[in-house]
């Protein structure tokens, strides 16, 4: 077995209907992980489970609720025989200005993107420690983004609440050792990616006046970019496999920037 080798591995995703959490599903599968998709997406988070083939499945998941998450990582446990990895990416970006934030878009991003994150470090813990449903340890991987590191415009609560993903998983990695749980939790900061979310972005900026145009927005992008690109979906979700695997496995606590540089 190598070490990005995952077979035996049970794993769930959050967000895992599209985009990004879609990308990290299949890429664990690939690594041979089973795995369950969780979403709010429920045809569209089946669709992309029934796909992966035998033994992966799907868990309708409201990430905001703490009795559903209860429930769904239950059936996760039920039909993967375990669990191993939980990866905290589902996500929200509603651009505004400061000057014009709508406290209920601001409540929103709270709720989906560090409450949502902070419930699922909460139940991998309880399943993932010893006496837990599971019980084996295991890993736990939260997606923050480059916007907790650098200060681009119209984004400032989805940057304030990706920063607090950095805080809880840096905590969490410490309790998670003081306590004996066996369980490391890291995150990853992705780079814009022109998924649903990343285009939509581009076009909010462009329409608040910051940039000219969407195609502006995203050459600023690429210009503070080292690498000279936007990230791939395919970049992110082989983080999300070593990060799960067996070759991270003294890296705890840690935020790793995928993002070409942006964020340095």
């Amino acid at each position: 077995m190598t070490d990005l080798d995952l077979t035996g591995r049970s794993a769930l995703v959050t967000g895992g209907a599209q985009g990004l959490g879609e990308g990290m599903a299949r890429a664990l599968a690939g690594a041979g992980a089973r795995v369950v998709v969780a979403d709010i997406q429920d045809e569209l988070g089946a669709q992309v489970a029934a796909s992966l083939g035998e033994g992966h499945g799907f868990v309708h998941l409201d990430t905001t609720d703490d009795a559903e998450w209860e429930r769904a990582v239950g059936e996760a446990v039920d039909l993967l025989g375990g669990l191993d990895v939980v990866v905290n990416n589902a996500g929200v970006e509603i651009t505004s200005l400061i000057v014009d934030l709508d406290a209920d878009a601001v409540r929103k991003q709270l709720e989906v993107n560090l409450l949502g994150t902070a419930l699922g470090i909460k139940h991998a813990f309880r399943t993932m420690r010893p006496g837990g449903a599971a019980g084996n340890g295991g890993t736990v991987i939260n997606v923050a983004s480059v916007a907790a590191t650098i200060a681009f415009p119209g984004i400032s609560v989805y940057s304030a609440t990706k920063s607090g993903v950095d805080r809880l998983t840096r905590v969490a990695a410490m309790e998670g050792g003081k306590l004996g749980y066996g369980v490391r939790v890291n995150c990853i900061y992705p780079g814009l990616v022109p998924t649903a979310m990343g285009a939509g972005l581009a076009n909010d900026v462009a329409s608040l006046g910051l940039y000219g145009s969407p195609e502006e927005a995203v050459g600023a992008v690429i210009d503070l970019t080292p690498s000279g690109r936007l990230g791939e979906v395919s970049d992110m979700a082989d983080a999300v496999v070593f990060l799960a695997s067996d070759a991270s496995r003294f890296v705890n606590g840690a935020g790793l920037p995928v993002d070409g540089g942006m964020g340095m």
